[in-house]
């Protein structure tokens, strides 16, 4: 799939967490359920539950197994239960899996936590999902945290659009990409980092990155989003639309790959690599996309370039 023996960064995982999107009604439940069930045939997710003696191995094995089978060189968990958690489970493979900070933004202490996420526990940025903050971005209580995120220069990953599934939130304050808009004008040093191609808000996604050249697009998941546009979209319009106006620097590889036994989403790789060499972008480009932009940002590992030589971090 790469030459050179290039090895993929996913910049978008998760370890097991909690969602606070509230209960659903029986009906809805029923929906979901089926909407689910599309979803596994149509992407030939594993129907049978996880294997038991598989399920007793600890999670990061089983994560670092799935790594060794695909070939991918490295992977980024944006959540777990909490940040102590994450950096426990993480710590074992230093050299292969790198964490994000996820916590309250809202919590007073937010940017003290964010600070030992970091200095102590050996995080490498922070995780948000707008339509969960109940507050403007650029309420000054939120200013601490921009402040930290800018002095060390950490990126952030912001959750915009549609977040859940059937039941899921379909509005609210902060489900627009333009909500970080003051932020990221005001902090240039900080990237941001927005997943899916804005799950349903691309054209404002586009203006933001117009004004504001510290947004990355991170191209995660299954993107099915653009199924309930208006207007038809296809994954080579979101990549070709992205090249054309931010360019390959910008554009971050990530899955969104969460439980097993589905574990890492080969499929989601396979069908945006085809879309960027049908689109015909250089091996370089490609390696920036998959890989090296993340671990620029990220700071960690070495990296070969297809123009040759090597940059360490």
């Amino acid at each position: 799939m790469f030459k050179n023996g290039f090895r993929v960064f996913d910049i978008h995982a998760h370890l097991p967490y909690s969602l606070p999107l509230g209960s659903y009604h029986e009906f809805i439940n029923r929906h979901k359920a089926l909407r689910s069930e599309r979803m596994r045939l149509t992407w030939d997710f594993p129907s049978q539950p996880d294997n038991e003696e598989e399920s007793k191995r600890p999670l990061i094995d089983r994560w670092i197994d799935e790594l060794d089978r695909y070939s991918i060189g490295g992977i980024n968990f944006l959540t777990a239960w909490n940040n102590d958690d994450l950096a426990a489970q993480i710590r074992k493979y230093p050299d292969r899996v790198t964490g994000f900070a996820h916590h309250n933004i809202e919590e007073p202490n937010a940017a003290e936590e964010l600070q030992r996420a970091v200095d102590t526990l050996g995080l490498k940025g922070y995780k948000l999902f707008g339509p969960l903050v109940e507050i403007p971005f650029h309420d000054p209580r939120l200013t601490p945290v921009w402040r930290f995120l800018a002095e060390r220069k950490l990126p952030v990953l912001i959750h915009f659009g549609l977040l859940g599934h059937t039941g899921g939130i379909v509005q609210h304050l902060n489900i627009n990409p333009l909500a970080i808009f003051n932020v990221a004008r005001e902090y240039p040093d900080i990237p941001f980092i927005i997943p899916h191609f804005g799950a349903g808000y691309f054209q404002e996604l586009l203006h933001l990155c117009w004004s504001c050249p510290n947004v990355y697009i991170d191209t995660s998941g299954s993107n099915q989003w653009i199924r309930w546009s208006p207007y038809e979209l296809t994954l080579e319009t979101l990549f070709r639309k992205t090249y054309e106006l931010i360019g390959p620097e910008r554009i971050i590889f990530g899955t969104d790959s969460s439980t097993f036994p589905r574990g890492f989403v080969f499929r989601y790789l396979q069908d945006q690599v085809r879309v960027c060499r049908d689109l015909r972008f250089s091996e370089t480009d490609i390696e920036l996309i998959f890989g090296n932009n993340a671990r620029k940002l990220l700071q960690v590992g070495t990296y070969s370039l297809i123009s040759g030589g090597e940059v360490r971090l």
